[in-house]
């Protein structure tokens, strides 16, 4: 470890939750230098919703690349281009009866984001946008403005600006009416809040602590947005791809969105591509007027191609992904019950928090040293969130909550012996 010490920079963290040297990986499994195996309930952050290096798609990358096809290619049409841009809206776009148009705006979810925001400012021709309260939607400037954690945004030592921060569902209480709150703001002149370009939202907020949006605040919202001629903007970075269940997480709710950003699994092994999807009118970019070196990243293309002809071109990923949201569900529910904690979350995104905030980060630590890689989510890391990889196995799943049941006894003994002293 003496090395990513001494040379790498400070800014590093995940290694710090997880200390040790991983080799290798394979479905839901990750392996290190001295061979011990972890079940991985973190999955890349959710970018890597069908395991590590899943068959399929591993043979698919492996005979594009050993066909000498273009990896880099800018913008420029590829045959790898338009195979994944014809599956895509044969598979997913048409079965949704979704009419968006598709671009290729850089190589991360934040590219994403950036481009929605730069796209919505010029099609209105407003500048403010309104974010809500614990959203999470990147780290460059115009993202890290739309995200709500101090100490993410501290780190941009410039005044983040032109977004309006607004309540999320339920962050007043679920008895508050957010929505009748954000339009009392819309409709006086004199709230102080300009008219938006924009609403930017997760319908479920990952990295936030996993809080979920009802499918009555969504619709309001959506209704509210039309009403006010206001673009509404779907952040499906981490909780899209099936990661609820259907392909996007807010197909449940029939709305469809003017923008939606799309990244982390879209890949469907890790390699870094994102997308922007736009209602066709609002493709208002001259050409070249937003670019970028890595939008043609062909091997991603390969691999998104794969993935959707793997997992998508039927309902049974879906299908698995509701059976094991119940596991989940079941077991973090025991857990609250034992422990009076409080669990959120929908599909294969599930947390639980506990009333003191520190026991989630010990938590995390004691399932480490049990064999299970699991995050933390919130704005004091206060959630123990629960991502794992959607093909996993039922053994893994099982063996993974176990771990997870027996780390969360582990520690909250500790703290009753603590609290008795």
């Amino acid at each position: 470890m003496d090395i990513f010490e001494r040379l790498e920079s400070n800014v590093r963290g995940y290694c710090r939750a997880f200390p040790t040297v991983f080799e290798t990986a394979s479905g839901h499994t990750m392996i290190d230098e001295s061979g011990r195996e972890y079940i991985d309930f973190f999955a890349g952050a959710g970018a890597l919703n069908y395991g590590h290096n899943h068959p399929v798609l591993k043979r698919r990358l492996i005979e594009y690349l050993s066909g000498n096809g273009i990896v880099h290619s800018l913008d420029m049409a590829t045959s790898a281009k338009r195979r994944f841009l014809d599956t895509f809206e044969e598979v997913i776009l048409q079965p949704r009866n979704l009419d968006y148009k598709v671009m290729f705006p850089g190589p991360t979810g934040t590219n994403s984001v950036e481009a929605a925001l730069k796209l919505a400012r010029k099609v209105t021709g407003r500048h403010n946008i309104v974010s809500f309260t614990n959203g999470f939607h990147g780290m460059t400037l115009g993202s890290l403005a739309l995200t709500g954690n101090s100490g993410k945004r501290a780190g941009a030592g410039v005044p983040l600006s032109h977004v309006s921060h607004m309540p999320y569902c339920d962050y007043l209480g679920t008895e508050a009416d957010t929505i009748a709150q954000l339009e009392r703001f819309l409709e006086d002149s004199s709230s102080g809040l300009d008219l938006p370009a924009a609403f930017i939202l997760e319908t479920v907020q990952a990295e936030g602590g996993v809080n979920v949006a009802t499918s009555g605040w969504l619709k309001a919202l959506a209704e509210l947005a039309a009403r006010y001629e206001v673009l509404l903007i779907v952040d499906d970075i981490q909780v899209g791809c099936g990661r609820t269940g259907p392909f996007f997480s807010f197909e449940s709710f029939g709305l469809q969105p003017d923008i939606v950003c799309l990244s982390k699994s879209l890949s469907g092994y890790g390699l870094p591509f994102a997308i922007t999807l736009m209602k066709p009118h609002l493709d208002a970019f001259d050409p070249g007027e937003h670019n970028g070196t890595f939008r043609g990243h062909n091997a991603a293309f390969v691999t998104a191609t794969a993935a959707l002809d793997e997992f998508w071109r039927d309902d049974e990923l879906s299908r698995k992904v509701h059976r094991d949201a119940e596991l989940i569900r079941d077991t973090l529910l025991d857990l609250a019950t034992d422990y009076d904690a409080e669990i959120r979350g929908r599909g294969m995104i599930q947390g639980i928090q506990f009333e003191t905030p520190d026991v989630a980060s010990e938590i995390s630590r004691a399932a480490f040293e049990r064999g299970l890689i699991i995050e933390t989510a919130g704005p004091k890391d206060d959630v123990v969130k629960a991502l794992p990889p959607l093909t996993i196995t039922d053994e893994g799943l099982r063996e993974g909550l176990g771990i997870l049941r027996e780390s969360v006894e582990a520690v909250m003994s500790r703290e009753f012996v603590d609290s008795n002293r």
